[in-house]
């Protein structure tokens, strides 16, 4: 997937961006988006660390055959595939399968239970919430004290979870099934962070602890983490596929939009749910303008509008059918160059991508206002 796609002019999603910081099935969120109308910007806010390199994973899996933990906790299918798959290239799978088999091994979920017993396992208990807080929750009631717990980690070190295992007495053991880095190439999340400070975006999606606890660390890196928790407790949907990879943002105070079923599917039928109803609409000059995110639709049909109009308009909506003093909508311009002939600029350009000449109605010596329906148009003209 490109680092920016367009989306069509159609879909609950016309007109609003959507960030992707997945780095794994990025291009099947993308697709998923687009289908419905949004425009996509994808950065990578991780990479994968291959198995079969990951000298890490392969000490961890020695250090099982060679000493038997009481219990071994599966989290993710995914990465108890990759986990069977990386012992068998490096001719250590039938030892470690052997090893599964006389321990109790617990799967958080369906589908890990299914990659459980896809390997010839079975699993001694499972919750049918994909719940690790109901896998936390069993391990204490049994008692944990002086048991060795391995737990096969996806991509971050879990600490809730281990604390409070270790806090009960057990020796926890990790298993870093695969590791996720820091992108080698930071471009395409510095744009992504940049577009979220600018409001650039209407939402960011996550799909990982990992990638939402690494898009936080670059903003800090670059001194810019308190203003992008506030765009992502504003103006900026911040949006997870599940608890577990909310925490990263929960933990700074930002709440999230998480689907009932922690899936791709369920998270941007949600999008599609959420993002509309922040739509901005007005009859304006005998039109139907909506704001959708950082477009333009004009009796349905979506316009493109330049980023200096599109300031102007947001501005002149929070106000619709009032003067908006000059000084304001001069603010509102991005960039340098604010001045009378910026505005007046932007304005016509305005005027021009909606196709509505009669759009924007100049007082000159208050500002500017909306042109609204004629029926109303001299109710507001007389406030």
């Amino acid at each position: 997937m490109d680092d920016e796609q367009q989306q069509p002019d159609h879909g609950p999603l016309a007109g609003f961006t959507v960030g992707v910081t997945a780095a794994r099935r990025a291009d099947e969120l993308g697709a998923l988006l687009q289908r419905r109308g949004a425009a996509v910007l994808h950065a990578p806010a991780l990479r994968i660390v291959p198995l079969a390199d990951d000298s890490e994973l392969l000490a961890a899996t020695k250090q099982l055959i060679d000493r038997a933990p009481d219990v071994v906790v599966a989290t993710t299918a995914i990465g108890f595939r990759g986990w069977v798959e990386a012992a068998d290239g490096w001719g250590l799978g039938d030892a470690l399968l052997e090893r599964l088999r006389s321990v109790e091994l617990l799967a958080r979920g369906p589908k890990v239970k299914g990659a459980v017993r896809a390997a010839g396992l079975t699993e001694r208990w499972s919750p049918s919430s994909e719940s690790m807080a109901e896998v936390l929750d069993r391990l204490l009631a049994e008692g944990v004290d002086g048991r060795r717990v391995a737990v096969q980690l996806h991509g971050e070190p879990l600490p809730g979870f281990v604390e409070a295992l270790r806090a009960g007495g057990a020796e926890v053991v990790g298993v870093p099934v695969y590791r996720w880095l820091p992108p080698e190439d930071l471009g395409p999340v510095d744009r992504l962070l940049d577009a979220a400070l600018s409001r650039g975006v209407d939402a960011v999606t996550f799909t990982s602890a990992p990638a939402a606890a690494s898009f936080l660390s670059r903003a800090e890196e670059r001194g810019q983490l308190p203003e992008l928790l506030a765009a992502l407790g504003h103006d900026v949907l911040p949006a997870c596929v599940g608890p577990v990879t909310a925490v990263p943002l929960q933990a700074h105070g930002v709440d999230t939009l998480q689907p009932e079923r922690f899936r791709l599917g369920p998270l941007v039928q949600l999008l599609c749910r959420e993002l509309p109803g922040r739509a901005r609409s007005l009859p304006v000059a005998g039109h139907r303008v909506e704001i959708r995110g950082h477009a333009v639709l004009v009796d349905g049909d979506l316009r493109a509008v330049p980023p200096a109009g599109m300031s102007l308009l947001r501005a002149l909506s929070r106000r619709p059918g009032w003067v908006v003093p000059r000084a304001e909508l001069l603010r509102a311009l991005p960039g340098a160059g604010r001045d009378e002939h910026a505005v007046e600029t932007a304005m016509a350009r305005l005027r021009t991508a909606l196709g509505t000449p009669k759009l924007i109605q100049t007082v000159v010596k208050r500002g500017y206002r909306l042109a609204l329906d004629p029926a109303t148009d001299a109710k507001y003209a007389a406030d």
